[in-house]
């Protein structure tokens, strides 16, 4: 099988809600609250080490049964920016996707330079539901 660097769009950041500890890297975050600075439509976003993915695609992963990766809540926040340049828009619900799998043997996984890795089956869901903003590249496992 095929695995690809997928990059995701960065829509925001942490918000102050966020529990981390940067005294490692990357940091370990407990709880994440993501504020969106903006959204150009994507179901999948990113914000390092942190990616998160609208309910759609969470279901899609549950019912392929795709490896390597478990669900958790997040906060979803609007910056004053994101308000003053897309007023009229508003997000789909957001889950935060934790990758727990080896890159180039699970369908999600991390690699050494900590990108995120995924299959060729991943990019076959994902593109029909909007990762057109994302950034993808073959993987080779060294």
């Amino acid at each position: 099988m095929k695995y690809y660097y997928l990059e995701p769009e960065v829509s925001g950041g942490f918000g102050d809600n966020v529990i981390l500890d940067a005294s490692v890297h990357p940091p370990l975050i407990t709880r994440l609250h993501y504020e969106f600075d903006g959204w150009l439509g994507d179901s999948m976003v990113t914000s390092f080490p942190c990616y998160l993915v609208t309910e759609d695609v969470k279901e899609k992963i549950l019912k392929s049964e795709f490896s390597g990766v478990t669900f958790d809540k997040v906060e979803v926040t609007t910056s004053e920016l994101f308000e003053e340049m897309q007023p009229d828009q508003k997000l789909p619900p957001f889950v935060w996707l934790k990758v727990n799998g080896e890159a180039g043997r699970d369908d999600f996984g991390i690699a050494k330079d900590l990108r995120l890795v995924v299959s060729e089956r991943i990019l076959d869901a994902l593109k029909p539901l909007g990762i057109s903003n994302a950034l993808i590249e073959p993987f080779e496992a060294s």
